[in-house]
């Protein structure tokens, strides 16, 4: 293992190990050379966009690479893209994405600010807001997109494969890039970290720098994790989450529901080993969920954790201990099952519907598909929502 006064050319390679590519080849050891040199830190930007409220467990795969940056000896830049996250980034997307308000990215802004928390240290840590800088005058905006060519921007695979389909393309999503690139510019990164689908962005802020004389960033791009359905990468909006701050019931029984294919990346990506050769696949992921529980909750969780999956998804058993939450009834004794569904679990009416259609419901261990049942039938029994999550009814007095 490198460390913060190995060579410049040896710690680049160390940091580097498990990136996908470090570009241009050699940059990265310069810029430690150099920075030694001149005897500062570099200064290493990630940028987030904060369009979902929660850091799940792909985000910590490139936090992590971050980490490694502190614990060397050099300065985190984390970026939350208030302002580009009004914007919208088009990396992967076959069509514009849907713009949130203000108000709910400032609140995903700070989420994700303090949950950063659980991967990055506070020494070596700057994390600001690239409204900042990107609040600009037209004539500063105007000069920015002078920096690229529309061709230069239909290059990029996603807008390609848009273009040639017919898919529109807004002016905006055009400017993502730039706007991205700009950050670099306004806290004179030295490296720019990202996921695979962000290469064509990090290198396009090499020339925005370049535009604005300013030095150029090396980009360490880093790979994707898969959800939980082993295909698609992790995404909340696709459903194949885990978030750092779920539960850990909930973390151990996602993460034992991940294929066997997706193993050996999730072993390598989130731990930096391979599974162990003498255990079975489904022995790996225990311990893989134990690992990542007691990251994020403790070793006393993991071993809760472990007790409750063996007790309610193997044994099929309740809980020992269920939560109570109250119900309200109609005036003839009537209860809407999936009204008390979206209340205690925190989901839509129309998800809750669904795992009535499906037979994912449950009172007190019997499947339930009617949708309207008496508040006498739901007073005190147990009330089950797929495999994890269960509460004891009782009717509001």
């Amino acid at each position: 293992m490198a460390n913060a006064s190995s060579e410049p050319a040896a710690l680049a390679a160390w940091l580097a190990r498990n990136a996908v590519d470090s570009l241009p080849a050699g940059a990265l050891a310069a810029k430690i050379a150099d920075a030694r040199e001149a005897d500062r830190p570099l200064r290493v930007k990630l940028g987030i966009d904060p369009t979902a409220p929660d850091i799940h467990l792909g985000h910590t795969v490139v936090l992590q690479k971050l980490r490694e940056f502190q614990d060397a000896g050099h300065v985190v830049v984390l970026i939350i893209g208030d302002y580009t996250g009004r914007v919208g980034d088009p990396s992967g997307r076959s069509k514009t994405r849907p713009v949130l308000t203000g108000e709910e990215i400032d609140r995903n802004a700070e989420t994700f600010r303090r949950q950063a928390g659980h991967v990055l240290s506070d020494d070596n840590l700057e994390v600001r807001r690239n409204g900042e800088w990107l609040d600009m005058p037209a004539e500063q905006l105007f000069g920015l997109a002078r920096t690229a060519t529309v061709a230069q921007m239909l290059e990029r695979d996603d807008f390609a494969k848009r273009y040639r389909s017919g898919e529109p393309i807004s002016v905006l999503e055009l400017l993502y890039p730039l706007l991205q690139g700009y950050d670099s510019v306004a806290i004179d990164a030295d490296v720019e970290l990202g996921g695979t689908d962000q290469t064509f962005n990090l290198l396009l802020g090499r020339d925005v720098q370049r535009a604005y004389g300013k030095p150029e960033q090396a980009v360490l791009t880093v790979p994707l994790l898969p959800g939980t359905d082993g295909v698609e990468k992790m995404s909340k909006s696709v459903g194949n989450d885990i978030g750092v701050t779920d539960p850990p019931e909930e973390m151990y029984g996602k993460t034992m529901s991940i294929p066997d294919s997706a193993l050996q990346t999730w072993w390598d990506l989130l731990l930096g080993t391979d599974p162990p050769a003498s255990l079975s696949p489904y022995d790996a992921k225990h311990r893989l969920a134990r690992r990542l529980v007691a990251r994020f909750h403790g070793a006393d969780a993991a071993d809760e954790a472990a007790a409750h999956f063996k007790r309610v998804v193997v044994g099929h058993l309740p809980p020992e201990d269920i939560a109570e939450r109250d119900f309200d009834a109609g005036e003839n004794g009537e209860v809407y099952l999936p009204a008390v569904l979206a209340d205690v679990f925190g989901v839509s009416r129309s998800e809750a519907r669904r795992l009535l259609g499906q037979g994912g419901v449950r009172l007190d261990g019997e499947p339930v598909d009617a949708a309207d049942l008496s508040a006498e039938r739901l007073d005190g029994a147990v009330l089950q929502a797929g495999r994890r999550r269960f509460v004891r009814l009782r009717r509001r007095s």
